[in-house]
This record gives C-alpha cells, sequence and structure tokens, in this order.
C-alpha cells in the first residue's frame, strides 16, 4: 500500500474504490456531466442518484451550539449530581448487544434506499444524517447537537476497462473525468508525480502509473498536461487500489483525463508484457457527473463540562457508492453514539464533543469544512482529537495511529505522541497486541493535524493484506486483505467482527473517561507548544486513501 508477466493475470475481476456498482450514471445531462457517445456496452444501469431535500427540518433540529466553538453560556443542567465518569464503569457499559442493534439500524437505513448504500448526498446518508440527530433527541439534557450544512461537489463514475480485448472491471475514481477512449498504453517513469516522469510519447495514448508518493489527482492531473487521453493508476502493493478520489477539480498542473484503478498484480503484468517490448493497447470507458449538492456534519457537545477545555472525536457518516459502508465507516459512527448514549450516566470535568462527518469519502470534506470555520481561540479549546474510522474490520489488526512518528517517521503536533501512548497503555493493559499506522493524515484526523492539533486514532484495517506476523499476532487468515468487503457492497452486518468491534469501542470509553477527566496525560508543554503556529514537516496529503500499516 511479485513481479509476474502472464497477461493471463489480467483476467478476472478488480474490485477498487467503488467496488461492483449496481447503480449508474443518469441518462441526462448537467453541467459538468461527460457521457461517452461510443465504445462497448456498459454494464451498469442507468439510475438518478437522489438529489432531494433532507428528510428533517434544519431549523427545528440545529441548536444553539455554533460551528466554531461552544459557547461559554453553557452550563451543567441536571448533570452536577451525577458522579464523575469512571473508566472501568464506562468500558463494562459496552455490550455486543447495543453495538449489533445500532448496526443493523444503519443497515437497514442503507437498504431502505434503491441503491443500497449512505453516499454522501443521498437519500440513504440524509437518513443516516436524521437518524444520528434522532439519538440525541433522545439524550436531550444532557447534549446540545448542531445539523452543520456546507457546500459539497459530488462526483460518481462508472466506468469499464479493456486490455488487449480482455474485460478487467476496473473502476474509476471519484471526480475523474469521463470519456470513451482506446489506444497503447505507455509507462510512466517512477510514481508519476514529476512531470519529467511522462515520455513525450503518452500524448495521445494511455498513460500506466504506479501509485505511491504522491496523490492520484496528481497523477491524473499530470498525465492530462503530458497530452495523454485516459489513466490506469495501479496499486503499489499486492491486492486492489482500494483508493477513491482524485479530488475536486480544478488543478493547476492540468485537467483530469478518465482514470481507473486496478491491482498490483494486473498492473505489473502490464508493466511486464511493455517492457519485453510488446505493444498493450486498452479501451477505456467512464461515465462521470460532477454537481454541487449541499450535506451535512452533526456537531453534538455535552452540556457539562469545562468548554475551554473540550475532548473531540469523530467518525463518518458517509459510505462509499458501492455499498451500505457499515464497517467504513458504520462501525465508528455505532461506536461513538454508544460511548455517548452510556457517557449520560456520570458527569465529566471536560467538554466532550462527538462529530459526524460528511464527504470522508470524497476527501474529508466534512471536517475539513468544520475546522476552516474554527477560529484561532476555538482551536485552542481542542487539547486533541481522536478519529475512528473502520474498527470492525473482518480479518482485523488492532493499529494505532503513529502519533510520535517512531514507524514512519511522520510526527503529529504536540500532543499526538501522548494520545498514541494513551491507547498502546490500554492494549497493554487489556492483553492484546497491537501495531502502527501511519500517521498521514489520510481520515479525517487530516484537517485537525494541518492546524496543528494533536490527534490520535484506531484503525483494524481495509485492503491490505494480513501477515503471517499478524495472523499470528491478531489471529484471522494470513495472505486476505483485513477487510475483504472495502469500499465494496459486501460491507455489510453479516461481515463485521464483534470482538474487535467491542474492544475498540471500549477502547474508545476508556479515552473519554480519561480525557473527559484531565488532560493531565497530555504533556502539558506540548499543548502549550501547539497554541503556537505549527507546521507538518511532510506533504500534505487531502486525499483520502486508508492508512499504510506497520509490518514490522
Amino acid at each position: 500500500m511479485v513481479a509476474l508477466t502472464s497477461l493471463l493475470l489480467l483476467v478476472g475481476t478488480v474490485a477498487a474504490h467503488n467496488g461492483q456498482h449496481n447503480g449508474g450514471s443518469p441518462s441526462y445531462s448537467k453541467p459538468g456531466y461527460n457521457r461517452p457517445t461510443q465504445g462497448p456496452s456498459r454494464p451498469w444501469k442507468s439510475k438518478e442518484p437522489w438529489k432531494g431535500q433532507p428528510p428533517w427540518k434544519t431549523s427545528s433540529r440545529s441548536s444553539s451550539l455554533p460551528a466554531t466553538a461552544p459557547s461559554s453560556s453553557y452550563k451543567p443542567t441536571g448533570t452536577a449530581t451525577l458522579p464523575l465518569v469512571n473508566s472501568e464503569e464506562l468500558q463494562a457499559s459496552i455490550s455486543e448487544s447495543a453495538l449489533s442493534d445500532l448496526a443493523h439500524e444503519l443497515e437497514d437505513i442503507a437498504f431502505s434506499t434503491d441503491e443500497s448504500n449512505r453516499v454522501m448526498g443521498s437519500l440513504g446518508h440524509n437518513r443516516t444524517i436524521d437518524w444520528i440527530t434522532s439519538q440525541f433527541d433522545e439524550l436531550k439534557g444532557y447534549f446540545t447537537y448542531e445539523v452543520q450544512p456546507f457546500a459539497a461537489l459530488y462526483s460518481h463514475a462508472e466506468g469499464n476497462l479493456t486490455v488487449n480485448d480482455v474485460d478487467q472491471n476496473g473502476v474509476p475514481f471519484e471526480y475523474t473525468a469521463g470519456g470513451d477512449v482506446a489506444g497503447e498504453i505507455v509507462m510512466v517513469e517512477d510514481f508519476g508525480c514529476e512531470a519529467s516522469n511522462y515520455p513525450a510519447n503518452v500524448d495521445g495514448k494511455i498513460a500506466l502509473i504506479s501509485r505511491g508518493t504522491c496523490e492520484f489527482g496528481l497523477k491524473s492531473a499530470l498525465a492530462g498536461a503530458a497530452g495523454a487521453t485516459g489513466a490506469i493508476i495501479y496499486n503499489n502493493a499486492p491486492g486492489e487500489i482500494g483508493g477513491g478520489t482524485l479530488g475536486e477539480p480544478p488543478r493547476p498542473e492540468g485537467p483530469y483525463v478518465p482514470t481507473i484503478g486496478i491491482s498490483q498484480e494486473r498492473g505489473v503484468a502490464i508493466a511486464d508484457s511493455i517492457e519485453a517490448g510488446e505493444t498493450v493497447s486498452a479501451g477505456l470507458l467512464v461515465d462521470a457527473e460532477t454537481y454541487n449538492i449541499t450535506t451535512y456534519n452533526v456537531i453534538a457537545q455535552t452540556i457539562g463540562g469545562d468548554d475551554s477545555q473540550v475532548l473531540t472525536m469523530g467518525a463518518h457518516s458517509d459510505s462509499v457508492y458501492a455499498g451500505p459502508g457499515i464497517n467504513d465507516d458504520g462501525s465508528g459512527t455505532v461506536a461513538l453514539l454508544e460511548v455517548a448514549r452510556q457517557l449520560t450516566k456520570y458527569r465529566t470535568n471536560n467538554a466532550v464533543r462527538f462529530c459526524f462527518w460528511s464527504g470522508e469519502e470524497f476527501g474529508l470534506l466534512g471536517s475539513t469544512y468544520y475546522v476552516s470555520q474554527l477560529s484561532n481561540a476555538s482551536r485552542a479549546q481542542i487539547p486533541i482529537y481522536l478519529n475512528f474510522d473502520m474498527i470492525a474490520s473482518p480479518n482485523y489488526i488492532y493499529a494505532i495511529f503513529d502519533g510520535d512518528g517512531s514507524e514512519f517517521n511522520i510526527t503529529g503536533p504536540p500532543g499526538s505522541a501522548e494520545g498514541e501512548a494513551f491507547f498502546q497503555d490500554y492494549f497493554t493493559q487489556q492483553g492484546l497486541n497491537y501495531t502502527a499506522t501511519a500517521f498521514d493524515g489520510r481520515s479525517d484526523y487530516g484537517p485537525f493535524i494541518d492546524v496543528g492539533i494533536a490527534a490520535a486514532g484506531l484503525f483494524t484495517g481495509a485492503e491490505e493484506e494480513k501477515t503471517e506476523e499478524w495472523a499470528q499476532q491478531f489471529g484471522g487468515t494470513a495472505g486476505e486483505s483485513l477487510d475483504p468487503n472495502y469500499h465494496d457492497a459486501g460491507d455489510n452486518y453479516d461481515n463485521l467482527n464483534f470482538e474487535a468491534f467491542v474492544v475498540n469501542t471500549k477502547a474508545i470509553a476508556a479515552a473519554v473517561a480519561e480525557y473527559g477527566t484531565s488532560f493531565g496525560s497530555l504533556n502539558q508543554a506540548s499543548l502549550q507548544r501547539k497554541r503556537s503556529p505549527w507546521k507538518r514537516t511532510v506533504r500534505n496529503y487531502k486525499i483520502r486513501c486508508h492508512h499504510k500499516i506497520w509490518k514490522s
């Protein structure tokens, strides 16, 4: 995140970012919609995406909680007599049955729609937002919440790739250009992150690019600037690419071209054939649409607790188009809701904020918007942000964000190392193994660390294959993906791993008890340094792709 030479490997199913779609692009045109007029028949159905209004009245759902910061006028109402939150008791209140019930409800929401998903802007997603707010309606007197609208650019694409007339079933990236192109495949040097990587003869042909080093959108834009008619991006680790978005256009480097992702095995096979002197041709068909929508974050906060020191946590509420997204990130959403519900038995010294982000699958849109609305003073009120994105993967590992940079050499803002250490200590105390996942900002904690807010979090794995060592540490099956259903229709209730789900939710409860009581375990000198401007020393990747994981 094997070099094989036979083009026979090019035959078969490629499951990438959007998986096997049951729906498809609409049968009409809109601004920004590019539908090919010729080419091979499309294996997907034509279906109109839902673009109605959300099923709630925002004015009645919104509380007085501002988007930028909690008001100092918030005072505890009825919480002062509650006992101070107790970590062991809060953890003990987390049950598999409660998580199961909520996960079933969330899946029912997805399956109540024709598309069976909760993609940003869809009926399924807006029903998800209404469901989240209904949970907090039941907790009135303890929480206040806001439904925060923001403008977003929606994209959906269906596509097909053939190589030497063999159907590859490759999957296009979000925000890709549409088109129906055919031609010779030309290899791009290195990872295609510099204009000099694109040879002159790529003009009018299809670029073959390895994943890695830079975001997908830069690769597509540079291919367009070099005159390529299309781009194929293949994984740089075994398995499917599992990526997803080019990021919102336009880019200064060049125009996007029709761009499809395939597995490492198929990409390497194509590259080997080209290097052997063979001419390899491709047909690339993409139906793509892009248009503006309004979508919504949900921000809930305890009424009690010090609102100048706010523990802030988040999970994303949207899925990809391909499926219901019950692990990605229904698991994080459900875990936060259940912890919030159980927290109402206790008071906290510090305020606790639960955030449910829209548009994560399109490039961290909701969390980016939220952070952009925070004043410097509001940012200073967040000692640490905790992110929970995919915590019930079927072939799971227990991965903790590498906040101190000891494994991946990407360090977080001051306080991130202490957040990592908290979760390490937690798993150690439970007698459980853990590993590290790269602190590269490729989920909703990215916008927070970009402005110097410490972050930490948990992750159980996406498309990456489980190693023999991981199988020994965590059980499961070596050689299979950590989540074989990642970004696919199979990301449903039946494929959740409840052992990992419960363990991680209890870890979240422990963090809420720890930081809801005191931020003393965070290095105060570090927190003071955080108040000063902080800049990341690594490239800022705004485009989402799940974490690289340490394999020592």
